[in-house]
């Protein structure tokens, strides 16, 4: 049965202490199944009393592997079932004394107002971050991400926010760093990429100028495509070239 303790499982010991992840590792960890998460649903969650996360005594959320798992559930409910919250909310209270529940099914239904509710507070949020949520997120100061910007690794929008993308480079460059690899180092990697995304955006570039607006919505399935099967090639050529192999 799924495990879904209420914040974390640390015990005080190191190795307790190393299970914990901040809130940007655990968007990775959720990224693979749920692509469209962000620091500001998880948080949203947080809230709405979905999971409680350990703070550390500067405040930065730490989550344990339950939490993620915890978070895991609540988003496959939601996605899969089109549950509102408070259903969830009961569903994972029972589980926690003990009862087998059967899964609730309400279908999608935009009239409902636990629903539609939590569409609009999450709209807003939902592709971008803000500058201090991005350092809290990566967990990092003024300076490293003025230089992360400096190497054209992360770049805010015009309104100063930042693409909610920018959370998981910034997690990832912070995630190398401790390897020695610094900034500097990735601007290869940048130009790369920017290779990558130009050669993805001259094959979608007809179905995006098409006057269809079904053909245009096409396009931006088949971009996600694109990256997609672009980023998995890279990821086999980088193990090809070091002759080994990820699990």
């Amino acid at each position: 049965m799924l495990q879904t303790p209420r914040g974390g499982a640390g015990n005080g010991t190191a190795a307790a202490d190393r299970r914990l992840m901040s809130i940007g590792t655990v968007l990775n960890q959720l990224r693979d199944e749920f692509p469209e998460v962000t620091i500001s649903k998880i948080r949203f969650l947080e809230a709405e009393g979905l999971i409680e996360p350990q703070r550390t005594p500067s405040g930065y959320r730490k989550f344990s592997p339950e939490d993620v798992e915890r978070l895991g559930h609540v988003l496959r409910m939601q996605r899969d079932h089109y549950l509102p919250l408070k259903v969830i909310r009961e569903h994972l209270e029972a589980l926690e004394r003990g009862e087998r529940p059967p899964l609730p099914s309400l279908g999608r239904q935009r009239e409902d107002g636990d629903s539609a509710g939590q569409d609009e507070a999450e709209g807003p949020t939902a592709a971008r971050v803000g500058r201090d949520e991005l350092l809290a997120a990566a967990e990092i100061d003024e300076g490293q991400l003025h230089e992360w910007e400096s190497y054209g690794l992360v770049a805010p929008l015009p309104d100063g926010g930042y693409d909610a993308e920018a959370v998981t480079v910034a997690s990832l460059v912070v995630e190398l760093g401790r390897f020695g690899i610094e900034p500097r180092h990735l601007r290869a990697m940048k130009a790369a990429a920017e290779r990558e995304a130009a050669l993805v955006d001259a094959v979608v570039a007809p179905l995006r100028r098409h006057r269809n607006p079904q053909t245009r919505t096409h396009a931006e399935a088949r971009t996600r495509e694109l990256a997609g099967l672009t980023g998995r090639l890279h990821s086999a050529l980088v193990q090809t070239a070091l002759g080994v192999r990820l699990p």
